[in-house]
C-alpha cells in the first residue's frame, strides 16, 4: 500500500471526568475515514501519546486499528524515538497491529546526520512494519541536509517521510527534486506548497476540521488541476494557521467540542485548553467548508 494521500493523527478525546472518551474516539476516527482520509496515525503529538496511560495507549491503538481495517485504510503507529533500543522494542510490539510506524529523529540528543543514519538503518533492519521518519528539526534540535534525507528514504523497511521542517527550504526542494515516493507534508500550512513540489500528501492536525477539503486539495495538486488546487490550498492555509494559533491540539479539540464532535476540548497538563476567541475564530473558518 503506497504511502499517500491525507493521514489524520488523531485526537485523543477526553469525557467530562478526564478519562479517555472511547466511544468518542470511535466515532471521529470513522467521520475522518468516510470523508476520505487515506489512513488514521495513533499515538502521534496531536494524540498527547505522553500524557496517556500504557492501557489508554492501547485502546487508542486498538481503536483507530478496528476503524482503519473496516475502512480497508492504513493505520500508522507513533513510536518514541529517542533511544535506539527501546525503539526497537516498541516497534517489536506493532507486529499485526499496524502498516507503518512513524518515528521520531532522536530528540534532544542532537546525534549527528551519521548517528541519525544509524539508528533508522537499525530500526529498520528489525522492524516488523516499515518507518515513517518523521523528521521535525523545530522539535528535535537536529537539522538533516537533502543529502541524509535521501539516504533514509532509501533504506529497505523505510516507507516514507514525515516532512516537518517549519519552511520550505532549500532542502526540502531539492529532496522533492529528486521525486521520492512517501513524502508527506507535516507542517499543515505548508501543505500545498510541498503538494506542488511532489509530495504525496500530509499528516495533518487541522484536518480533523474539514477532511474532505484536504483531500481535495491532494487530488488537484496531483491532478494537475492547478487553478483550483492553488485556490483551495489559499483558503485552507488560513484554517490551519487559525488551528495551530495556540500550541497543537487545544484549537482543534475546542472546535470539535464546539462541533459536538468530542464530549469536551480537554487537553492533558502541560497543555491548557484554547481561548474562547481561537476557538471561535477556527470554527468560524471551519463552517466556510
Amino acid at each position: 500500500m503506497e504511502l499517500q494521500g491525507i493521514h489524520v493523527p488523531l485526537v485523543t478525546p477526553f469525557a467530562a471526568d478526564g478519562s479517555l472518551a472511547t466511544d468518542a474516539l470511535d466515532r471521529l476516527a470513522r467521520q475522518c475515514l468516510e470523508a476520505g482520509a487515506a489512513g488514521l496515525v495513533a499515538l502521534g503529538t496531536t494524540g498527547e501519546p505522553g500524557t496517556l496511560t500504557a492501557e489508554e495507549r492501547r485502546t487508542v491503538v486498538e481503536t483507530a486499528a478496528r476503524a482503519c481495517r473496516e475502512h480497508g485504510a492504513r493505520l500508522t503507529v507513533g513510536v518514541p524515538g529517542a533511544d535506539t533500543r527501546q525503539t526497537a522494542a516498541s516497534l517489536a510490539a506493532l507486529d499485526g497491529v499496524a502498516d507503518t510506524a512513524l518515528v521520531l529523529v532522536p530528540p534532544f540528543v542532537r546525534a549527528g546526520e551519521a548517528g541519525v543514519l544509524a539508528h533508522f538503518t537499525e530500526l529498520a533492519a528489525g522492524s516488523p512494519v516499515p518507518l515513517i521518519v518523521y523528521h521535525v528539526p523545530y522539535r528535535t534540535g537536529q537539522p538533516l541536509g537533502a543529502g541524509v534525507l535521501r539516504r533514509l528514504l532509501a533504506l529497505d523497511g523505510v516507507a516514507g517521510m514525515k516532512l516537518s521542517t517549519g519552511a520550505v527550504d532549500q532542502d526540502a526542494v531539492e529532496l522533492l527534486a529528486d521525486g521520492p515516493a512517501g513524502v508527506l507534508a507535516g507542517d499543515d500550512v505548508l501543505l500545498s506548497p510541498l503538494l506542488a513540489l511532489g509530495a504525496a500528501g500530509g499528516i495533518l492536525a487541522s484536518a480533523h476540521l474539514a477532511t474532505e477539503r484536504f483531500v481535495e486539495l491532494a487530488d488537484a495538486w496531483r491532478k494537475g488541476d492547478l487553478d483550483h488546487a492553488r485556490a483551495l490550498g489559499h483558503r485552507l492555509v488560513r484554517l490551519s494557521a487559525a488551528a495551530f494559533a495556540e500550541p497543537n491540539p487545544s484549537v482543534v479539540k475546542g472546535v470539535l467540542h464546539a462541533q459536538g464532535r468530542i464530549p469536551t476540548p480537554g487537553v492533558r497538563l502541560p497543555l491548557l485548553p484554547a481561548g474562547e476567541q481561537a476557538v471561535g475564530r477556527a470554527l468560524a473558518l471551519a463552517g466556510e467548508f
